[in-house]
């Protein structure tokens, strides 16, 4: 038998192949749309937002609840969306500063809150910290079924309004006058980025998941002009780089698996940068050098076609 189908044999890895493959195709689908309206930050900061939301979540339970960190961290990540949508809308300052600030904000924020319950001398505190950096290893059945529904939940609300999120992420101008709700459409979007960071909080961690939210949509992006492809290419890849951690983790190298996949989505994103047709630079060289010699060649005609009329010409 393969050694890599050896590996997969262990029930614990196949609920985490499982549990990364759902979490890549769901954040590569909803970082599509994330990515095409440039709030490729916006993910960055909603991760690093989330922190605060863990940590008041265990100084209120005292127990270390998954259910219980998903919620505070979803609390504290739509804080953090409002918090930019105010500075955004209300003040001179532009969006990419309000991102800089809230992320800045409520992660400073976080880890203070961290090292406060670190010192507390709470006998349930150990391996908090892991929320920082993810932990995979540590998922199991129930935390894999949480995820497939969440995983479809995302990507039926992406298939149900694909051409509402389309035109948004296109011309927002256009789709405001054809009646759409722009500024429902527009919640409805953070709100899914949101579900998606605060579901993978538990594999990648709050540092890394915003890497595998826009990675694999800058990959796809590359390979095709059509967004439909695009959206698909980009769940595919994220699904890919959570098999290629959880192989590689699995495979006796004792290294997480969080961090394996981010490495997998950046290696996919640095294959699609050479080797893409069109937007590749490998493609790119070829264009340039073929233009290049039809120049020179261009430019040998006319200086053949030059001399011949001079020899041409009657002598006076």
């Amino acid at each position: 038998m393969p050694e890599w189908i050896r590996i997969f044999l262990d029930p614990n890895a196949r609920w985490i192949l499982l549990g990364c493959m759902l979490l890549g195709l769901s954040s590569g689908v909803i970082g599509s749309f994330s990515y095409l309206r440039k709030q490729s930050l916006m993910g960055d900061a909603l991760s690093h937002a989330a922190l605060p939301g863990v940590c008041i979540a265990f100084m209120l339970s005292g127990s270390k609840s998954i259910l219980l960190f998903l919620i505070g961290a979803a609390a504290a990540g739509f804080l953090a969306t409002f918090g930019i949508g105010y500075i955004t809308r209300h003040t001179r300052i532009k969006q990419d500063a309000a991102l800089a600030i809230v992320l800045s904000v409520f992660f400073g924020f976080g880890t203070v809150l961290l090292t406060h319950i670190q010192h507390s001398g709470n006998s349930n505190q150990s391996g908090l910290d892991k929320f920082l950096f993810g932990q995979a290893a540590s998922m199991v059945q129930s935390d894999v079924i949480i995820m497939a529904l969440i995983s479809v939940v995302l990507i039926g609300i992406c298939c149900l309004l694909y051409k509402e999120f389309k035109l948004l992420s296109f011309d927002p101008g256009f789709a405001r006058g054809l009646g759409y709700p722009v500024a429902l459409l527009d919640q409805l979007i953070m709100f899914l980025m949101v579900v998606a960071v605060v579901v993978g909080i538990q594999a990648v961690g709050i540092v890394l998941m915003a890497a595998l939210l826009i990675t694999p949509a800058v990959s796809a992006r590359y390979w095709t002009e059509r967004l439909g492809v695009m959206v698909i290419l980009s769940g595919l890849f994220g699904a890919l780089s959570g098999l290629a951690g959880t192989y590689v983790s699995a495979g006796g190298s004792n290294l997480p698996t969080g961090p394996l996949t981010v490495l997998a989505a950046t290696a996919l994103f640095l294959v699609s940068m050479a080797f893409a047709p069109k937007r590749g630079l490998a493609s790119k060289l070829i264009l340039r050098r073929a233009a290049r010699q039809s120049y020179l060649q261009d430019q040998l005609k006319v200086a053949a076609a030059l001399k011949q009329s001079e020899r041409r010409m009657p002598s006076e």
